[in-house]
């Protein structure tokens, strides 16, 4: 697992079309964990709240770039 520096960085680099579909893909991976939760099939619970950071991560970064 990448230290979460390293992927901020990471996301940082992105140019807000490639923020897009990095967020598109965070939204249906919060989609199918909460749907793991609900049927407690979901064995690690703090995944559930990297992933919905990650989610406020890009989108901050899609708000900074579109105000650039």
């Amino acid at each position: 697992m990448m230290k979460s520096s390293e992927a901020k960085k990471q996301l940082r680099d992105k140019s807000p079309a490639d923020l897009q579909t990095e967020l598109d893909a965070l939204l249906k991976e919060q989609f199918g964990l909460r749907m793991q939760k609900a049927t407690q099939q979901l064995t690690d619970n703090t995944k559930l709240k990297r992933v919905r950071r990650s989610i406020a991560r890009a989108k901050t970064l899609i708000h900074q770039k579109a105000g650039q």
